[in-house]
């Protein structure tokens, strides 16, 4: 039994008929892959349009990142002006507050967190304080909380900052300038003074030793708090001398110059600072440090 088949007769040239058998298989198999190709053809425009809307949804999303990661940028730079000048008015109250000699009354002095190691250190720590009690018997006679003056002669007493903490040369001042990481304006709360890597660093004034450890950005830190709400920081440091509650005079080695932290070379980064506002420190870096 011979197979389905379709004629086809096709008219060549006048008077000529030319008869063309197909059989239905192949007519079938035809039919059969053209639906397939417009299937294929239809899906690869549907997916064609798909990415498209995929495509500018993401443009979309990323034009809406970048517009929305400038105004963090500037909102940044604002936050970080604002911060600037709140420290420079900051400073300039601290300034005013010294000049005109009102700071808070708390010397260190009259500390007693520690315990004496032996009675020589009971006696001697007991004139320091009769000798300050002598010299500041009127400003301790109205301290009774609050602001108070400072004595007449504060600036010549044992715990006010008066010596460089190590010898070399300033290579960063006190105030605005260039952060030397990210090449943006900041405010420097010290000054740097750059010196030989594990030069010995001293206190420059009496006063006990609040922390002795690694900070963020300071590296290896060590703070004294000498009373009237002033404290000294003395930071990038390789190593420390002094522990946190220990007593220190004025000239003792606290550590010695290093590179910790956010530093670019070994130097002392050393701040002032007044009821924790940092104040400029060269106003009491009179004298070269103890020893040198």
């Amino acid at each position: 039994m011979r197979g389905k088949s379709y004629t086809f007769f096709i008219a060549s040239t006048p008077g000529r008929l030319r008869k063309v058998v197909v059989p239905a298989y192949l007519i079938h198999g035809v039919a059969i892959l053209a639906l397939i190709g417009a299937i294929s053809v239809t899906a690869a425009l549907a997916a064609y349009s798909r990415m498209l809307w995929k495509v500018g949804n993401y443009n979309a999303v990323r034009h809406e990142l970048e517009t929305r990661t400038q105004q963090y940028r500037q909102l940044q730079a604002t936050v970080n002006d604002t911060n600037q000048r709140l420290d420079s008015l900051q400073s300039l109250a601290t300034e005013v507050a010294m000049t005109y000699g009102v700071l808070r009354y708390h010397p260190a002095a009259f500390d007693q967190s520690d315990n004496p190691a032996d009675s020589q250190d009971a006696f001697d720590r007991s004139i320091e304080q009769y000798t300050f009690l002598k010299r500041n018997a009127a400003v301790v006679a109205v301290a009774s909380g609050g602001l108070r003056l400072l004595p007449q002669n504060f600036a010549d007493s044992s715990y006010t900052p008066s010596i460089w903490p190590v010898m070399g040369h300033i290579t960063d001042s006190f105030g605005e300038r260039l952060d030397p990481f990210s090449g943006e304006g900041a405010f420097h709360t010290g000054v740097d003074v750059a010196t030989d890597y594990g030069a010995p660093v001293h206190a420059t004034a009496d006063g006990v030793v609040t922390v002795a450890t690694n900070h963020p950005g300071y590296g290896r830190l060590v703070v004294i708090d000498h009373g009237f709400g002033i404290t000294t920081w003395y930071a990038h440091l390789s190593a420390f001398s002094a522990v946190p509650g220990s007593r220190v005079k004025r000239g003792e080695v606290i550590g010695y110059t290093g590179i910790s932290g956010r530093s670019t070379g070994p130097h002392v980064h050393y701040e002032v600072r007044v009821n924790n506002v940092p104040a400029n420190p060269w106003r009491y870096m009179k004298s070269s440090a103890a020893g040198d």
